[in-house]
């Protein structure tokens, strides 16, 4: 990508979110805008923190080190009745508000849809005047690669009850590609499933950083050995997660070559953005050609993609199960002049959420997440306590919870996430913040969650794939949960453009709310946790689905007659 300038004023020192209970803002709420901004270019958190990109390609926390400063200090003085608006990482308005009103609005890479294409997202981005926020890089509650890592341990465990009537995949073979910032989850959630995992990345730094983390068990650059590992672990049916340095281009081919046919495939890869996704050659001379010449790179893209697809649509037919995890791949695989889909027009190969994840989202679960503020990991420990006690009869729950403590790293702040529904959110909100009242908790406690979620996002190629009515493009719902959160109190909001999936393919949503220990906070806690999930359900049921309008009866979710 020809780059902008981003590096001006660029930090001395290391960025590292504050911890304890001194506050450098006003208010618990901006001191936690403030931290969490931080905690994302943590450089043990961003996949790249000197060019404040936290996640997903090019997903930044702000548009450049002057506005990050900017943002700092303007947090540091934003009174209890202000509001900091942020247009696509830049501050640019301190609004006379209320002391329950947001304390930061966010909005990132929102363009007019005739507008909205990733050329003219380019161009706006080389004239600085937009940034590609992803989902929760440029709405400060990114929590590391542990913030998908629930997600797709839940799909892949949907996966072995789906087609192997299991509640493991010991025994299985899973290929993927990618190992960055939210992919390099692949690794930890295919071996919490019991299964072998074969994860292909073209970098071998971030492949190395993903095995000192604990994400990963063991790294190759041979594939010979790559193979021998996983075939031996999955004779023995032992979990076993391999990152093998290759591009996906030569590696999938590879093994239809060698007639290797795994048991399930994927693909994390960031084919979103052409920019961000890596052909087959040299990396320092693609590096090159990236910021000098856009369009060549992009022709070698797609060309790698249609190799990359193509020995994936060729494995599948061969026996392999293959899901799309929402990274565009099929989309762009498509412009590359791959034959993606079938007679019926549907691609050949569906989406992880329809094929897995929707009954989830019916039910008003998706990615909760919560961060101490403190800093002191002993704080989620209690958490994660609570959780425990709080909903015994989940057993599934349960048993996330003491994997996640005893195999999730502590990197940046310590948080977690646990995927939650409706009801269920509300009272572990209210449940946290007496623990911050009662001093069981040593600060407050930052809750949110992911932009991924059962109301919060339009996103046709991933979230929203074959909606029950066809609605998948229908993006009055994200501008539903935005408003909602907005007037119940929550700390800070956002609304974005093309997370997960690309420029001009989804509009998503975001929130958090800080548990400061307050009455008043108990009550905004509340109605935040309750209406957040609750316009979710209210989507899926104006849908047609059925598990969604017994969840409504059940739960008690009011939809008008």
């Amino acid at each position: 990508m020809i780059r902008p300038m981003y590096y001006e004023e660029k930090p001395e020192d290391v960025i590292r979110a504050y911890t304890g209970t001194e506050l450098h803002c006003r208010n618990w709420d901006t001191e936690a805008a403030l931290r969490m901004l931080m905690n994302n270019l943590d450089p043990d958190v961003a996949v790249d923190s000197n060019e404040l990109i936290v996640y997903g390609g090019s997903g930044r926390a702000a548009r450049n080190w002057i506005e990050y400063h900017r943002i700092v200090r303007t947090l540091k003085t934003l009174k209890e009745d202000e509001t900091l608006c942020i247009q696509s990482g830049k501050p640019v308005y301190i609004a006379p508000t209320h002391k329950a009103a947001p304390r930061v609005v966010i909005a990132n890479s929102n363009i007019v849809p005739h507008w909205a294409t990733q050329e003219n997202f380019d161009r706006y981005d080389e004239m600085g005047l937009i940034m590609y926020g992803q989902m929760t890089a440029g709405s400060w509650i990114y929590i590391g690669t542990q913030g998908i890592l629930q997600g797709t341990y839940e799909t892949l465990g949907a996966a072995a009850k789906t087609h192997f009537g299991s509640d493991s995949l010991k025994g299985k073979f899973v290929l993927t590609a990618g190992m960055g910032g939210m992919s390099g989850a692949q690794p930890m959630a295919a071996t919490m499933n019991d299964g072998v995992i074969l994860d292909v990345e073209v970098r071998e730094e971030r492949i190395r950083r993903k095995v000192d983390e604990g994400y990963c068990d063991r790294i190759t650059t041979g594939i010979d050995e790559a193979l021998q590992w996983i075939m031996n672990a999955k004779n023995e049916g032992i979990p076993l997660s391999v990152g093998l340095v290759g591009n996906a281009a030569e590696v999938h081919p590879e093994l239809v070559k060698r007639d290797i046919v795994p048991d399930i495939i994927t693909d994390q890869t960031p084919a979103h953005d052409l920019s961000s996704y890596v052909p087959i050659g040299d990396l320092a001379e693609l590096d090159k050609i990236r910021q000098t010449d856009r369009e060549e790179y992009h022709r070698r893209a797609l060309s790698s993609i249609k190799l990359h697809v193509e020995a994936i649509l060729e494995l599948q037919r061969r026996g392999s199960i293959v899901f799309d995890y929402g990274n565009n791949l099929r989309s762009q695989a498509e412009r590359a002049g791959v034959d993606i889909r079938d007679e019926m027009g549907n691609f050949r190969y569906q989406g992880f959420v329809p094929k897995y994840i929707r009954p989830l989202f019916c039910m008003g679960k998706g990615p909760f997440r919560w961060v101490a503020l403190s800093g002191d990991p002993q704080d989620i420990e209690a958490i994660d306590a609570k959780v425990l006690e709080l909903f015994p009869s989940d057993k599934g729950l349960a048993r996330w919870i003491k994997l996640a403590s005893q195999k999730v790293p502590v990197l940046g702040l310590p948080g977690r996430v646990c995927w939650l529904g409706y009801g269920d959110r509300a009272k572990l909100g209210v449940e946290i913040n007496k623990m911050v009242a009662s001093k069981e908790l040593k600060a407050p406690v930052v809750i949110g969650r992911d932009h991924l979620d059962c109301g919060s996002v339009a996103s046709p190629y991933r979230e929203t794939e074959d909606m029950l009515d066809g609605s998948d493009a229908i993006a009055d719902w994200p501008l539903i949960n935005f408003a909602l959160n907005s007037i119940n109190g929550a700390s800070w909001v956002s609304f974005h453009h093309g997370g997960g999936v690309g420029i001009g393919n989804s509009l998503h949503a975001g929130f958090v709310i800080v548990a400061d220990g307050t009455l008043k906070r108990e009550e905004q806690l509340r109605k935040v946790l309750t209406v957040d999930p609750g316009i979710g359900i209210a989507r899926h049921v104006d849908a047609g689905y059925q598990i969604a309008m017994d969840t409504a009866r059940q739960k008690s979710v009011r939809i008008p007659d």
